[in-house]
């Protein structure tokens, strides 16, 4: 089916409390996507966050993000007072959240709410649900307040490595901050289950992404270290990362550690399995980032300074796919295929039957040999103006050399006074790749300030907000007409 959506991360939806949440403003952008005739929503990882605020860098694979947790739904439940949360600051720019803030005043908020929690069949039912990776989660969260915030690679050595004795000594003694984090869980999860049914009532369907890679310092590799490639010391012997692409010309050295395919599919990837079945409850449609990194990947040595000293080695390829398809095989993806791409990775993503991912950011070099082109689009294919990690399309458009607008506009049939921005997005719009996807900033026509991140420069990203009032009433109807008259 023809279908396009909107791609906005929760953190960028308008809010009081300096960051967006899953309450009153998520349920507007949902209205707005229905009056605007769209289909689908894209959401960034909902994984709670550490040091960059990524989302691409979670303390969990399975687990939610604290600050997403909408602070007037638990006034509503009477675990808060409004008194208590406008005590606090959130910071001052509407535009840009203060993880700074977020990080001083959010959890001691929450701790707050969980005094007057009272357990009832519902949060027994989601432990019940959610314990195959909750208990392991919320102990490593509980250890990391005991030892002063520092990762797991610097606690003592026999909760380190996990010694059976410290697991049950320090789970008696972290036994309430365990609770704490259970309870966080639990509204998190709640909370986004309401928001996905509304959606649906409003015939919207959420996109969402599984990162490749874990951090190191994440439960996920502390709890399962044999499934990664470590030395005997649970350090990293390989790191993940990039060469050089289009988005760094030094390449991108993430730091993650990266999988022991073969010991994965000795048992039928039995952790991405769950991973992506859980994944399946909270998501329509799971875009697969870094794709490519399933037929190859750039492995770097741990101590490297640089990804360009790193080197390709063979991914699981269509063992993973097999395994995939076998065990979630009603369940619908997106394959992330962008980056340096081989004809080997073509074939993968060609057996999968997945939809890749066109990008109309890199489609108009003057040559004309871009894949990204419209006219080279095959109708199994997602279409972007561009993703999280793009330029805006304002910007974009800018900074283009002369010769990529002259030709862009040869190529649009656009003359000298239409706009350029507005040509790029009703080509994608009217392509026919079965979905179309743009950022919000690209409707709202933003420039610089609202780019949500550039990769491998650190610190500083993942802070735009959408400003109150943006998605209006006009913006939904141009939107509708347009899709309309694109046949989606």
């Amino acid at each position: 089916m023809r279908q396009s959506g909107i791609l906005l991360h929760i953190t960028s939806l308008p809010s009081p409390y300096g960051i967006g949440s899953m309450g009153a403003a998520a349920y507007g952008f949902i209205d707005f996507l229905r009056d605007g005739g769209q289909k689908c929503r894209q959401v960034l990882p909902l994984g709670p966050t550490g040091y960059g605020d990524s989302p691409y860098q979670s303390a969990s694979a399975f687990g939610g993000n604290p600050y997403l947790i909408d602070l007037d739904i638990l006034a509503a439940q009477g675990l808060l007072t409004a008194e208590e949360i406008a005590a606090l600051f959130w910071g001052d720019d509407p535009e840009a959240v203060d993880y700074g803030a977020m990080y001083e005043n959010r959890l001691p908020l929450l701790r707050k709410a969980f005094a007057r929690f009272t357990p009832e069949e519902e949060y027994r039912a989601f432990l019940a649900r959610a314990g195959f990776w909750l208990e392991d989660y919320v102990l490593f969260q509980a250890l990391k307040e005991h030892f002063g915030g520092q990762p797991w690679s610097r606690w003592p050595e026999d909760i380190r490595l996990r010694d059976l004795e410290a697991l049950a000594r320090y789970g008696t003694l972290l036994s309430e901050q365990m609770d704490f984090h259970r309870f966080v869980q639990f509204e998190f999860f709640i909370q986004w289950e309401a928001l996905r049914a509304y959606a649906h009532s409003q015939g919207i369907q959420i996109i969402g992404d599984v990162p490749l890679y874990p951090p190191l310092d994440s439960a996920d590799v502390w709890a399962n270290p044999h499934l990664f490639q470590l030395d005997e010391n649970r350090r990293p012997i390989w790191a993940s990362g990039v060469p050089p692409d289009y988005f760094s010309p030094e390449g991108q050295l993430w730091g993650n550690p990266i999988y022991d395919w073969e010991r994965m599919e000795a048992d039928g990837f039995a952790w991405w399995i769950r991973r992506i079945r859980w994944t399946g409850t909270l998501f329509d449609t799971v875009r697969i980032d870094h794709f490519r990194g399933l037929e190859s990947y750039w492995a770097v040595p741990a101590e490297a300074q640089s990804a360009a000293e790193g080197q390709w080695r063979p991914g699981p390829g269509r063992a993973f796919v097999d395994a995939v398809k076998r065990d979630c095989g009603s369940m619908d993806f997106i394959a992330e295929d962008l980056g340096f791409l081989t004809p080997e990775v073509w074939a993968l993503q060609k057996y999968t039957g997945w939809p890749g991912m066109k990008v109309l950011n890199f489609a108009f070099s003057p040559d004309g040999s871009s894949p990204y082109l419209p006219k080279k689009y095959e109708r199994n294919a997602v279409c972007y103006t561009g993703t999280h990690d793009n330029m805006t399309l304002a910007q974009w458009t800018e900074e283009m050399t002369p010769e990529e607008q002259v030709f862009a506009r040869q190529y649009l049939k656009l003359g000298e006074t239409d706009s350029l921005p507005d040509g790029i997005l009703r080509a994608g719009m009217a392509s026919r790749a079965n979905r179309f996807l743009c950022p919000m900033q690209d409707w709202l026509g933003l420039g610089p300030e609202a780019r949500m991140n550039t990769p491998g420069l650190g610190e500083g990203w993942w802070r735009w907000r959408m400003l109150p009032g943006a998605a209006d009433k006009a913006l939904a109807e141009k939107i509708k007409v347009l899709t309309r008259r694109c046949g989606r």
